[in-house]
Parts: C-alpha cells; structure tokens; sequence
C-alpha cells in the first residue's frame, strides 16, 4: 500500500514537471524538496524540453 502511495506522489511529480516544462518555466521552478520525487519532477520537466525542442509545443 505505501509503495503505491509513493508511486502516486512521483506519477504526479512527474506530470507536474512535464507541464512546468512545457509552459515553459524553469527546472529551478520545482517545489519540491524531497530528491526522490524532485528528480521525478525534473525528469518530466527535461522530458517536455526535449518534446518542445521537437516542436511538439509552441
């Protein structure tokens, strides 16, 4: 149960970090402090850059 819960928290991270990207703002811009779920928020975060790199989104 708790691993899902944790799963959860970096899915949403993750998500959150993506959208971040791809409006545009910066990785220093991720809220959160704990490094499991930040680098799931940057993760997103670099993957939206690329997708925005390909011109995905404008």
């Amino acid at each position: 149960m708790m691993k899902r819960q944790k799963r959860d928290r970096q899915n949403r991270a993750h998500a959150r970090g993506y959208q971040a990207g791809v409006s545009g703002r910066s990785k220093e811009a991720c809220p959160y402090q704990n490094l499991d779920i930040k680098s799931e928020w940057l993760g997103g975060w670099r993957e939206a850059m690329s997708d925005r790199q390909q011109g995905l989104y404008k």
